[in-house]
């Protein structure tokens, strides 16, 4: 008997329109770029489908190719030859080395390009093309993505992350294999039905509302005959697309009556949590009086609006001056995006001392760049953190000290994910008394394991976090809360809950 054949490959970044930096092929290399057969046995965000797909052909007996993985940290637009040589890498792998059973593909659903709004509608889409219309295409997504009509119609199953942090993008992988190889034995037809309530919000599932509100979907995917899979589609409000905004998503065997039917019940059970999801965001000088006034530590603060993650640069010095002003001590600050300040230190060598500038060089509203004596602690090449089974590369790194405050310096930008940012330069954070971390939700699931209290701080404006005042040039202005500033201008706006679609509908 013939093995069946899947073909998986992964081609993800997240583009923050509004961010300066773009993204060449560099970027990919930077974060990861593995040609067939040279993915690492840990995977990344989106490319778990890879790893993941090993195991599952392994167990079952199947034949896997493996095609290119790419993975940038999120940033602006990926140029259009970097974006275009890439895409056509994948699909002329899956020409040479077809025909297959099943492709399944790691994206992360909010890429654009230069000239493309919607790259992974395009990919998908050049992929049904060369694999027909009868192959099963499975993907999946981070839900901070824009769910497109392209991307529902060239795709039989697509499934976003459930948890924000996304802690669970490995068993997400596992869903789109177990989808994969039941409806290659011709179990199951999925067939996905969208809702969209018209809105655009955060929604963080380490607290509530968001915490019940997924763990009601996990128990209804679970106990409903026929249905393969839900997922709610966050949306990435910093990205200016014509499809941009929050989606339900149901997978179902065959049954878009089913799954139009949950997927309506469930977005009109999320417009009513609109605005009230958001963690509650304090300004500096309020976030470094709550820390400083609790017993125990650390207290971690999260610099939320200048992620990385979200695709601004990471070098924000808003929070650090003020810790400055202060004379704060105890502080350690992960991490601040500053290649030529890494090199500087590098080139000075552990133990010295030097006058420094580094921060806030990349657009406006991070702050001004700091200017001060710092001692060089620490200085490692191609440091890394962990997030999750992920290895999270930062590039050349370099602790320094301001006083009785410590800085990490790096040169590859990424969020904050995880405790071993800090350990892996030698700092114990249960030793301090803040940590201030650049990122929106990823750090919580490590951090809350060693802080009495984590706080949010909205700290200059370096990501559009106010839909109501971004400037929009592609977005829809029909959904919540854009609406709310288009009636306040005068214009008629309709804000009741949305549309309820599906595939070929």
């Amino acid at each position: 008997m013939t093995k069946p054949r899947a073909f998986t490959a992964a081609l993800a970044t997240e583009t923050n329109t509004f961010s300066p930096i773009r993204i060449d092929i560099n970027a990919f290399r930077a974060s990861l770029l593995a040609r067939p057969g040279e993915h690492p046995e840990t995977p990344t965000l989106c490319s778990a489908v890879v790893t993941v797909g090993r195991r599952f052909a392994c167990e079952n007996n199947w034949e896997l190719v493996e095609g290119t993985a790419a993975w940038a940290d999120p940033a602006g637009l990926v140029s259009r030859q970097t974006f275009e040589g890439l895409r056509d890498e994948i699909l002329d792998q899956i020409v040479a080395g077809g025909p297959f059973d099943v492709v399944v593909i790691g994206l992360h659903g909010a890429m654009v390009a230069d000239g493309y709004d919607d790259p992974e509608g395009d990919l998908l889409s050049r992929i049904r093309s060369v694999v027909g219309p009868d192959v099963p295409v499975i993907a999946t997504f981070d839900p901070h993505s824009h769910l497109t009509a392209k991307r529902v119609a060239a795709a039989d199953a697509l499934i976003a992350f459930k948890e924000f942090p996304h802690i669970d993008f490995v068993d997400r992988a596992e869903d789109a294999w177990r989808i994969a190889g039941q409806a290659v034995a011709g179990e199951v037809k999925p067939v996905m039905s969208v809702y969209d309530p018209k809105m655009i919000d955060v929604f963080p599932t380490t607290s509530e509302p968001m915490r019940r509100f997924v763990d009601d979907m996990i128990r209804r995917e679970q106990e409903t005959p026929g249905l393969l899979s839900l997922s709610v589609i966050h949306g990435f409000m910093a990205g200016d697309v014509p499809e941009m905004g929050t989606k339900l998503l149901a997978v179902t065997n065959n049954d878009p009556g089913l799954g139009s039917e949950v997927a309506r019940d469930l977005g009109e059970a999320l417009f009513k949590l609109r605005g009230k999801v958001r963690s509650a965001e304090l300004a500096p000088a309020e976030a470094y009086a709550k820390a400083l006034s609790c017993e125990g530590g650390p207290v971690t603060i999260a610099d939320m609006w200048d992620n990385p993650g979200g695709g601004t640069a990471g070098d924000a010095t808003v929070l650090l001056a003020e810790a400055i002003a202060g004379n704060l001590e105890k502080i350690a600050f992960g991490s601040i995006w500053d290649p030529v300040a890494v090199q500087l230190c590098h080139a000075a060598g552990e133990g010295a001392r030097m006058m420094l500038r580094f921060g806030a060089k990349s657009a406006p509203e991070t702050g001004d760049p700091i200017d001060a004596e710092v001692e060089i602690l620490r200085n490692i090449r191609n440091a890394e953190q962990f997030f999750g089974q992920s290895i999270v590369p930062i590039g050349d790194a370099s602790l320094i000290r301001i006083g009785g405050i410590e800085v990490i310096l790096n040169s590859t930008r990424a969020q904050c994910f995880d405790t071993s940012l800090f350990s892996n330069f030698g700092i114990d954070p249960t030793k301090r008394k803040i940590l201030v971390v650049k990122s929106t939700n990823h750090f919580h699931q490590s951090f809350v394991r060693i802080s009495p209290l984590i706080l949010y701080c909205a700290a200059g404006r370096p990501y559009p976090n106010d839909p109501r005042v971004t400037p929009y040039k592609k977005a829809p202005r029909d959904i919540w809360p854009i609406n709310e500033a288009v009636n306040a201008s005068g214009h008629e706006t309709d804000t009741s809950a949305g549309t309820a679609g599906r595939k070929g509908g």
